[in-house]
């Protein structure tokens, strides 16, 4: 049996080698988007230095040692911390994603954590979500059948129609991809986005509801479904590899198909 030898104070995590460094501490620099609309100060970034090696690995990892140790007015969701719950969603050097799975190594240089663009903010990394899930409870995203559940089984499916679920069943509602949409930006009072489209498909998609035409209908509007111009920034930057700009494409056809 070979053994595997790492050079002192490295670690392998997911199947990658990160060495530590013969120089000393890795010291990373933290600017963190700062604002507390109690305060009446305007927004502002704080910059915070940690030694890598006394933190976790995750950029969440970070904003809790933050928190525990340095700022305790910091303020930010979380929740899982396994990219489940979708709670830690922020913009990282960037891009929108999930803190908790925002490798720090990833991060070539100083980190910039700012909250999901173009949303009210409650305070510092803490968007304000309340509109984006009052759009997501306007598709009615539940099961709609006019029969009675089985008593004694589920409602079956075949492992066809089942399949027809996967890349949309997924979605956690971290709404990564929906404050990413120009399109949103522009017209978000109107258009429902990337995220709350990709679960109304997942139920037109459901062999088992029977409000297939319903869902159609109350997306036919110019601009609840046709503000997307395909742009793609929802599929880039979805943590979970979903692919919204897709499921959006699929409604559209469905539309015309309905016309022929």
């Amino acid at each position: 049996m070979v053994q595997l030898r790492l050079p002192p104070n490295s670690r392998i995590e997911k199947g990658k080698l990160y060495p530590s460094s013969s120089k000393g501490p890795r010291m990373k620099l933290f600017h963190i988007y700062r604002y507390d609309p109690d305060s009446k100060d305007n927004p502002r970034l704080d910059t915070y230095e940690l030694n890598l090696d006394e933190c976790g690995p995750m950029v969440l990892d970070a904003l809790i040692k933050i928190k525990n140790e340095v700022d305790t007015t910091l303020t930010f969701r979380r929740s899982c911390r396994e990219g489940i719950c979708g709670s830690c969603a922020m913009n990282i050097d960037g891009t929108n994603t999930l803190a908790c799975i925002k490798h720090i190594e990833e991060c070539k240089s100083d980190i910039k954590v700012t909250p999901l663009p173009h949303l009210y903010v409650v305070k510092d990394l803490v968007p304000d979500l309340s509109f984006a899930y009052s759009q997501y409870d306007s598709i009615q995203p539940w099961l709609q059948s006019s029969e009675d559940p089985p008593p004694d089984k589920e409602r079956l499916q075949s492992k066809e129609e089942r399949a027809k679920l996967d890349g949309l069943w997924e979605c956690i509602l971290c709404f990564c991809c929906t404050t990413s949409c120009p399109s949103y930006w522009w017209g978000g009072d109107r258009y429902l986005g990337p995220a709350t489209l990709l679960q109304s498909y997942r139920w037109i998609e459901e062999s088992r509801d029977e409000a297939t035409g319903e869902r159609l209908d109350a997306l036919e509007d110019p601009f609840k479904l046709y503000r997307c111009h395909t742009i793609m920034n929802c599929t880039n930057t979805c943590p979970k590899n979903l692919n919204p700009a897709k499921a959006i494409g699929e409604i559209k056809k469905k539309m015309v198909e309905r016309v022929g």
